[in-house]
Formats: structure tokens, sequence, C-alpha cells
């Protein structure tokens, strides 16, 4: 027997190919992989061009059947949604890797380069390599598509307030800019009593409707109006509408609380001044500076209203100014104010100085009146109240004069005013040019409290000089530590949606 050697033994045969007759190992198919790719296309039936929507406002990529989806270039997301236009044709196939090629951002194109194996002939296994090519057409989704009509909304909240002044208003509108409340509305529209925020879903007009009832003392009544339904899938449209209430209290108002209310709070006076509004009415005693938090569930339970119209204000003079040191109190009494000082002061009203008729009362603004200074308040002695909780009371316990606050020089202040505050864009119609005034007045109110302030996003004005803190006359004034740098953002970081709703 012939000796062979063990390593011709393990090498394999070859074969010729049946198609070309080049030497090849032995395959199912007894052919080569040049003529096997010839006859045999794995790749037949997967498309090479596929076409993919992309929405230039909200950047976002539409995946069937009907959501948009938010997707950076050459990533896992993107890669996935790609695949999914083409995942019927890849079924019959087995995909090994799938990755991107690199295109030019703006070319409008996206390449996928695939790799994808398949059984052919009597067993065979071909692998091939091929670029998908995917095409991206602009197509606007829903959601911008209302956005740009501007016309079509699902749902309104309708913000109103039974009052003259728009302290609240314009406080409230700081708020919605602080949180970015307002980027979910397609409009909003300012009229006479209130603003209206259309929303292209409920469920962002819920959303605004929490937030005003954490910020402000409101209440609100939903009510909703179908506009059409599908009875075989039983699917209806509905338009709903949010009406929200605010208290009919502003700042400075001068109020007179029913006497069980006003025991309630610890036996202070029914004569009382709001000194602000924020999530709740903050009422001041000026007789004995017992302070009250009144939420809205009580006011409604125990409604009151303002005594005097804001431009009823008189401009009295002090003659004579003293600090009350020692107070009696009530028993039961409330929570008194440390920020203010009790005084009992003389005043003149400008309007009479050629008369020596003076008034007596007591104020909470005793730290800072002195003889010679000019302050604002009503004068509920001339004047024809009518008021249900006034009319009841003892005369004797009604104060002639209320003083409300210190007045200034407003030309000074507003041309020292060296910090500003951004506005929403909205839509106006039959405003009051009394607006200007009521605008000055909320920016005073800014600068003279600090409670209210830190709620509120203040950006300084690089057009106006910095200067001291205070000036000749000790008006107050905001400090550079609590302003923000006005930043100016490009519309490409933020989006055409959220730079074009807000403006300086």
């Amino acid at each position: 027997m012939e000796y062979m050697p063990e390593s011709a033994e393990r090498t394999p045969g070859h074969i010729l190919c049946c198609e070309c007759g080049v030497v090849i190992s032995p395959n199912p198919a007894n052919i080569c992989v040049a003529c096997l790719r010839s006859k045999v296309d794995i790749s037949q039936g997967i498309p090479k061009q596929v076409s993919v929507s992309f929405c230039k406002q909200c950047q976002r990529y539409f995946q069937p059947p009907g959501t948009w989806i938010q997707c950076a270039l050459e990533s896992r997301e993107l890669l996935a949604l790609c695949l999914k236009k083409i995942k019927a044709p890849l079924s019959k196939v087995r995909l090994v890797d799938a990755g991107f090629v690199w295109t030019e951002p703006h070319s409008k194109r996206l390449k996928v380069k695939l790799t994808v194996q398949k059984e052919v002939m009597n067993g065979a296994i071909l692998q091939q390599v091929f670029v998908v090519d995917y095409v991206v057409q602009p197509q606007m989704c829903g959601d911008c598509h209302r956005v740009e009509a501007k016309d079509f909304w699902k749902a309104v909240v309708q913000v109103r307030q039974k009052t003259l002044h728009k302290k609240t208003f314009y406080y409230l509108e700081q708020l919605i800019l602080k949180y970015g409340m307002h980027q979910n509305t397609l409009r909003i529209k300012e009229i006479h009593d209130g603003l209206d925020f259309y929303y292209s879903s409920k469920q962002h007009a819920q959303k605004m409707v929490e937030f005003l009832q954490s910020t402000v003392p409101c209440r609100y009544k939903a009510s909703q109006r179908l506009i059409s339904q599908d009875i075989h899938s039983n699917t209806y449209n509905y338009k709903s509408t949010f009406s929200m209430e605010i208290v009919p209290i502003c700042k400075d108002n001068v109020v007179c609380l029913s006497p069980k209310l006003a025991q309630s709070l610890g036996n202070m006076n029914q004569i009382c001044v709001c000194i602000r509004v924020t999530s709740a009415i903050h009422l001041i005693d000026p007789n004995t500076l017992q302070v009250a938090d009144i939420d809205g569930s009580t006011f409604w339970s125990h409604p009151f209203n303002s005594l005097c119209h804001p431009k009823q204000l008189e401009e009295f003079i002090v003659m004579e100014c003293s600090i009350v040191r020692d107070l009696k109190r009530k028993a039961g009494a409330g929570m008194i104010s440390k920020k203010h000082t009790l005084g009992e002061v003389w005043v003149q009203k400008t309007s009479e100085m050629d008369t020596d008729k003076q008034y007596f009362c007591r104020t909470h603004l005793g730290h800072l009146l002195n003889p010679g200074d000019l302050v604002l308040g009503f004068d509920l002695a001339n004047c024809n109240v009518n008021d249900e909780h006034v009319n009841k009371m003892n005369s004797d316990r009604v104060p002639d004069v209320v003083l409300i606050k210190k007045s200034y020089d407003r030309t000074k202040r507003q041309r020292r005013r060296n910090w500003k505050l951004k506005e929403l864009a909205r839509e106006k119609e039959n405003m009051d040019t009394d607006d200007e005034r009521q605008y000055q007045d909320f920016l005073e109110d800014l600068e003279e409290d600090e409670a209210i302030r830190k709620n509120v996003n203040i950006y300084r004005d690089s057009t106006i000089p910095v200067e001291s803190e205070t000036d000749d006359e000790g008006a107050p004034r905001i400090s550079l530590a609590e302003m923000l740098e006005d930043l100016h953002i490009s519309q490409d970081a933020t989006g055409e949606e959220g730079a074009s709703m807000m403006t300086s």
C-alpha cells in the first residue's frame, strides 16, 4: 500500500465552476461567487430609493402611521426610522449590519449601507452589501400646520378679571414668561378685560389651567362644543373652553371685609388695604398692622369688592407724623407685619393747600413718611361708597383717609430705570389709552415690593447708565444683583416658534 502524507489527506478537493470553469472549493451550488452574484440578486425587491418626510418648522421626521419624532442626524433613532420604511422587503433576507454613509447635512439625502444574507441555490448562503438612498421631502406636520393657520384650535383658556386695573395681568404675564407656559400656544389674544390662550390640544389647555390655579386666586368653568362625529368608529371632535375668573382685587385696593370673615382672620378691622396679589390676596389692617392671606376658595365663600376706583387716588402732603410704639392688641389677634411701621399722621390734600382742612389717620407707612412728603390715598370721608358692608358699619369705624403709598417723581424714576421686562407677543384690540400709565404703576410696584420681584425675571437695560440704588428722593430701585443679562439667542438655536412668542 502506498503511503499518503497526513496533510494531503486533510486538503479539500477542488472543482471547476460549472459556468466559467474557474477552480473553486466545493459548494452546494457548484458555482463560483462571481457567477452566483450575476445569476442571483438577493437585494431584489428591496427599494434602493425611499422618501422620508421632514417638518422644517419643528425639526421632526414622520413615522407612519401618524407620529412625528425628533431625531438627530446619523442617530440610532433615525436609523431605526429608515429601516422601518423598508421593513416588509427586509423580512425576506437576514440583516447583518446597517450604518449611515456620510452625506452633506444640507443635501436632503440620507444614505444607509446595508449588509444582508440569504440562502440561494441548494442551500448556499450569499452575502451582499448595497446602499439605500433616502430622499428627505419637506412636509408640514399637523401641529405646525395649526400654528400657521392661527385659527385652528382645539381648546381655549379665557382669563378674565372684573377690575379696572391690570396689575394682576402684568404680574401673570411675567410668570408665564418665566416658566415658559406660552410655548404651546397657537396664539394669544388680548381683549378689554382679559387674555385668551388658544391651544391645539385639550391637554395643553388643562396644563395652563393648573398653572393659573397655582399662581393666582381664581376659579374656572369648563365647557365643550361638538364639532363633528363619526358614528361608525365612535370618534368625536370637540372644542373645549375653560373660563378662568381671577378675583376682582388688585394691589393697592381698599376693601371692606364682611364681619364674619374679619372675625375669622383674627378680629381684624373690616377696612383693609391689599398689599399684593400672588397665589393669595395679602391684606393689611392700616390701624393695627395685622396681616392676613385669603385664598381663592375663601374669597368666593365670602366675597368683597374694592371700595374705590384707582383714578380716585388723591395726593396728600404729610403735615405731621409720629410712630406708634405701644399698641394694645385685641384678644385672638392675628399676625403682625414686621416690614411695616404703624404711624399716626396729619395730612392735607395738595388741592386744598389754600385751606386749613386737615385729616388725621393711622397708616402702615410710618417707616416711609416724614413731614413734607407726598403720599397717595383715598378720601373716604368725601367719597360716595356704595358697599353693603360699609353701609352696615358704624361711621366711627370708617377712617376719613386711607393712605396707600408714598409718591415720587415718576419722570425721574422712568429716566433712571436701568432695567426692563419681556412681554408676550399677543394680538391687541380696542386697547385703552390708560394702559401705559397702568404698566408704569406695575413697574413701580416691582421696585417697591421685593416679594413680587422674586417671581419675575428682570433684565438689565444696557442703554441706561448704572447709578446708585437710591436717588435723591430715596425712591426704591432694583439692585444689579437682581437683574439678568438680556441674552439674544439666535433663531436657529431656539426654533422659530419659541423665538417669535417672546419680545423685549
